[in-house]
């Protein structure tokens, strides 16, 4: 794939998320607020977290599960969950590092 090629496929993707967050803003616009639309939203984020870093901490072996520990303690201290999950792949990072894994 040429360059030019590649930039115009980022460029394609980041258009569709665009609209896909700017769309799904626009829509909830529309919905009632009840209580439960409330809860789901609040939770939506963590959720989606969640199914992305399962499949990527059972795929990845001991540092995998280091850096999902590391993140859990990271939050549970910090309070906030971009410098924990930052810890926790400076964790694995490390991990993978120290172990010659590559």
């Amino acid at each position: 794939m040429s360059t030019a090629n590649a930039l115009l496929v980022v460029f394609a993707m980041t258009l569709v998320t665009y609209a896909t967050r700017a769309g799904g803003i626009f829509l909830v616009g529309f919905v009632p607020m009840s209580a439960r639309v409330e809860a789901f939203l609040r939770y939506l984020a963590g959720s989606v977290l969640v199914a992305l870093v399962v499949p990527a901490t059972v795929r990845g072996g001991p540092e995998g599960y280091l850096a999902v520990a590391v993140a859990i303690v990271g939050t549970l201290v910090l309070r906030k969950a971009l410098p924990a999950i930052a810890l926790g792949i400076l964790a694995a990072a490390l991990w993978r590092a120290y172990m010659g894994v590559s």
